[in-house]
């Protein structure tokens, strides 16, 4: 384990019963070298949360944040970053476990599967790993969902080259082809979190390519319909699996297109959304931050469930915030016994999340094939908003992000 930069962070403490940043209990960001540890630093940074975070990557531009006090090089998965937690923990203040905010899956699972060790050091936000496995793994939530009713595009699990070949024969095309679990060989090789396949040859080339990428595949019917049908919902769950706060966006561009992540959102109300969030998570004994991405179809208007993401922050976790919901901050209170706040459920204004770098390259793949206008940009990004990264009072992130990206580029 190496400290990075071990000094006091800057915030901007709220008044959320967090008052004396001397006492609070610190959070520990697992992956702070991504957007979704950046903002998780930065939003509880701001409530005056101590954040100490643990980064892979060392040279990463989230890293330099003003909002963490400690930076940690480890590995953020695996037997290392137990090690690097339990070398950390000999430096906490006695009484006071930190909180764990994993922000990765890999993160998530490693957590989960050390728990007992973990338990009496620091509070970890999960439910039983049993309920983890199920929720994380997509060919064992498939299960799980068709056996209670939920609503699923037909999904096949490719567990050979055979199931391949039966998914080419049956399912009704285009087609995801994804990971079972996302592993870090998927991630560093596919450069997206699926693939949008046109016909049976074509899964069947692609199966071939990416077989050893991941333990396991699966096969996912399309859902028609636009980037701007794709809804989900942020959400924290306490011990008793009740929703203490919940928070509905949707997407209105991605990058890459199609299969990529968020890189423009907006908060929305959809009640079908929220309710099958509730639904699942509740049903499943859940405990701690949840996320249900979902895709209306634009021919009959029905709602199918895409993914769950659990246990962690999500890229868009921060619009909740700009919408006037404290998610990340009910998390924290109620791991460390402190007064809920008052901010948990959505009023339904306009508020939204972009990530500008990759937005523009959006944008551009857009224009260049007609579907989108200089004004009809212009209009979907204004309003109020937050950026994924930019940020007056901490901007040495966004332009390390932004030379990076020009180097990269260059």
């Amino acid at each position: 384990m190496t400290v990075l930069r071990d000094r006091p962070a800057t915030t901007e403490a709220h008044e959320l019963g967090i008052a004396d940043t001397g006492k609070a209990a610190p959070a520990v960001v697992i992956g702070l070298d991504c957007i979704t540890g950046l903002q998780t630093a930065r939003t509880l940074a701001s409530r005056g949360v101590p954040v100490i975070g643990i980064a892979c990557e060392r040279t990463h531009f989230a890293c330099r944040s003003r909002a963490v006090g400690r930076v940690i090089a480890s590995p953020t998965s695996g037997e290392a970053v137990l090690a690097a937690l339990a070398e950390l923990a000999g430096d906490l203040r006695p009484g006071h476990p930190a909180v764990l905010f994993p922000c990765t899956d890999a993160a998530v699972a490693t957590l989960s599967a050390g728990r007992d060790w973990l338990d009496r050091r620091y509070r970890l936000l999960l439910p039983d790993h049993g309920i983890v496995e199920r929720l994380m793994d997509k060919r064992a939530f498939s299960e799980y969902a068709t056996a209670l009713g939920l609503p699923i595009p037909r999904t096949i699990c490719l567990r050979d080259r055979a199931d391949a070949e039966r998914a080419a024969r049956e399912l009704t095309f285009p087609v995801a082809l994804k990971p079972g679990v996302k592993t870090g060989c998927w991630l560093r090789l596919a450069g997206a979190k699926a693939f949008k396949v046109a016909d049976g040859a074509e899964l069947l080339a692609q199966y071939d390519r990416c077989a050893g990428w991941a333990d396991e595949l699966v096969a996912m019917e399309w859902v028609v319909g636009g980037e701007d049908c794709l809804y989900s919902c942020n959400a924290y769950f306490d011990a008793s699996g009740r929703a203490l706060a919940t928070f509905v966006a949707r997407k209105l561009r991605q990058w890459p297109p199609e299969t990529g992540t968020s890189c423009l959102g907006e908060e929305v109300r959809n009640d079908v959304v929220l309710d099958e969030t509730v639904r699942l998570f509740q049903g499943a004994g859940f405990h701690g931050l949840a996320y249900l991405e979902m895709k209306r179809d634009e021919r009959t208007g029905r709602h199918y469930i895409i993914e769950p993401n659990v246990g962690r922050p999500t890229g868009r976790s921060a619009i909740a915030e700009a919408g006037g919901v404290e998610l990340l901050m009910t998390a924290y209170c109620d791991a460390v016994g402190a007064p809920l706040p008052k901010a948990r459920w959505q009023t339904y204004g306009h508020a939204k999340w972009v990530y500008l770098r990759h937005d523009l390259q959006a944008a551009a793949y857009h224009w260049r094939r007609g579907n989108l206008s200089a004004r009809e940009y212009l209009r979907s990004v204004g309003g109020p908003k937050v950026d994924a990264v930019w940020k007056r009072r901490d901007a040495l992130p966004f332009v390390l992000d932004l030379w990076r990206a020009l180097r990269k580029r260059a």
